[in-house]
């Protein structure tokens, strides 16, 4: 029974529990939802942790929370999540993680062996922060288009990507697979193959008869709630090379899957990430009127969340942020701490007060 009303409660967004609810016909760039940041992160076992902590007690702190699953994350009413990949096209880079040697006696990792098969995986820092709720990209959007099929009718479901390819400053940590084009291309493919063209939002549907993306933008094309339900948005949140190896070939992102994190008023622009919204709380108010969709930050590395300090997230509100991300839509349960982050009712999805 719980889980009928958890469906509902997504469906109908906050139609339950404030009496303004979503309407269908409104544009998605006219709604505001809350998020995770690194959705499929858990919990570093405590003897890694441990040992981590002795090498760098401040460091540690910025990498002590988890997340439930995907699924219960949705269940709750979140609309937006965070994926990090690695590129692994051999399979077995990251199988062994340097840090279970380092730390004898943790709880056994990949017991079923996928982290060996040709593919990205998934987690935050390759050999010390590696344990995740999917290991791989695979696993992760198998259970995404699970949960679709059982909530036919949800609101559209934002996903931020980062391509992780940066070394570490010690050598001995495991040097990542360089993200090219050729490798974004087998990435468009995952998605495609694991969750169905018809279960994706990609820049051709927002971009339509106009000539670039970014006009389709600014002339007000998103699609309709109505249209976006049972879909998902994914955005690559890179930029530098790597959004400009995404982007080659792809003018105004032709034929590609994912948004990417694209300057105002360049021809991909359409969806930006600003994540200091006490800095940046104008500029983010203002983009979000001419049309595009910004992501915000409420807290990161887990300071806002030991303080108690909802300055941040008050800031992302007052930004009119379409999507505001934290590791707080529930209390940690690393620290003793009431920090919590949602709107006013406890709920993570609103139509956006800005266009009221």
């Amino acid at each position: 029974m719980r889980n009928v009303f958890l469906s509902i409660l997504v469906i109908a967004c906050l139609s339950f529990k404030t009496g303004n609810p979503i309407s269908d016909d409104l544009p998605i760039n006219r709604i505001q939802v809350i998020g995770s940041h690194n959705s499929y992160k858990q919990s570093i076992d405590p003897v890694l942790f441990k040992f981590i902590k002795e090498k760098d007690s401040v460091g540690s702190k910025k990498i002590d929370y988890s997340h439930i699953t995907l699924s219960q994350q949705l269940d709750l009413g979140l609309l937006d999540l965070e994926i990090d990949i690695y590129a692994d096209t051999k399979g077995g880079r990251y199988a062994h993680p340097k840090g279970l040697a380092w730390a004898p006696g943790q709880a056994p990792y990949d017991k079923d062996g996928v982290m060996n098969e040709p593919g990205f995986k998934v987690f935050h820092i390759q050999d010390i922060d590696f344990r995740s709720n999917c290991f791989t990209f695979k696993q992760c959007l198998q259970e995404l288009r699970q949960w679709s099929d059982q909530h036919k009718d949800h609101d559209v479901i934002f996903i931020t990507m980062n391509a992780k390819d940066e070394r570490m400053k010690k050598p001995y940590y495991t040097i990542p697979e360089t993200f090219t084009s050729a490798i974004f291309d087998q990435l468009d493919k995952a998605l495609l193959e694991n969750l169905g063209r018809e279960r994706l939002v990609v820049p051709d549907d927002v971009r339509g008869k106009y000539k670039t993306l970014q006009s389709a933008v600014i002339h007000g094309n998103w699609p309709r709630v109505k249209q976006a339900k049972g879909k998902f948005i994914f955005v690559l949140d890179e930029v530098g090379k790597k959004r400009a190896a995404y982007i080659a070939g792809h003018p105004s992102l032709k034929n590609r899957v994912l948004f990417t994190d694209s300057e105002p008023g360049t021809p991909e622009s359409a969806i930006h990430i600003m994540n200091n919204p006490k800095k940046d709380l104008k500029k983010i108010k203002a983009l979000v009127k001419k049309g595009y969709i910004i992501r915000t930050r409420a807290d990161s590395d887990t300071e806002e969340a030991r303080d108690n300090d909802k300055s941040t997230f008050e800031a992302a509100l007052a930004s009119d942020a379409q999507i505001i991300t934290t590791d707080y839509y529930q209390k940690s349960t690393h620290f003793k701490s009431d920090y919590v982050v949602s709107f006013g009712d406890g709920t993570y999805c609103r139509p956006n007060p800005l266009f009221k």
